[in-house]
Parts: structure tokens; sequence; C-alpha cells
């Protein structure tokens, strides 16, 4: 379990790297886009984080979900706050989201374990 944040964290950067390599600038500006909105603004990064965090539960998508929890993870919150957030997105995701909660929860792990 140890390697499963070194691992999405090496395949997101060489993909990453291959897509922007191809110089398409309407994927350039949605990356962009995209890192500049979790920059503090009126809402500080932790509560972006956690924002994202839910949306990305409530959307299914794991990959999302672990970049939050890792962002989430390095802006400093606790997980009782991410254990609250999850449980605000499962609320609103309904049982369907329950098997990207476990994932959530493992990487979580593998986080703290680093």
């Amino acid at each position: 379990m140890s390697n499963l944040v070194e691992d999405f964290n090496a395949y997101r950067s060489k993909m990453n790297d291959k897509i922007l390599a191809d110089n398409n600038k309407i994927i350039k500006r949605i990356f962009n886009l995209d890192t500049n909105a979790y920059q503090e603004g009126a809402l500080d990064v932790k509560t972006k984080e956690l924002l994202g965090l839910v949306a990305s539960t409530v959307l299914r998508c794991d990959d999302c979900i672990k970049y939050h929890l890792e962002n989430s993870y390095k802006a400093g919150l606790t997980k009782e706050q991410v254990a609250e957030a999850l449980g605000i997105a499962t609320l609103v995701g309904g049982t369907i989201v329950i098997p990207h909660l476990r994932r959530a929860y493992e990487f979580w792990d593998a986080l703290e374990q680093r």
C-alpha cells in the first residue's frame, strides 16, 4: 500500500507530460484553469480542496479523489475534516459512491504512512 501514492503520482506526471507535449491550446488552458482555480482567493485552499474532494466523490472520479486527497493532506487538513467532507459526499452521492469512499480511505492511509 505504501507505493499507492507514488505510483499514482508517477503515472499522473508521465501522462500529463505526454498530453501537454502535444501543445494543444485548449487542453493547456484547461489544465491552467484547473491549477489556478485551487489557489487562495475569497475561499482558502483548504476549503477549495474539500469542495473539489466532495465534487470528485459525487462524480465518482477516483483519480480526482486521489488528487484532492493529496492536496488536502499537503494543505494540513486532518483526517477528521476529510472524513466529514467524505461523509457529505456520500450523503449527496448516495450509496453508489461507497466503493470510491473505500478507495479514498485507503489512499489517505497511504498518505499518512509516507
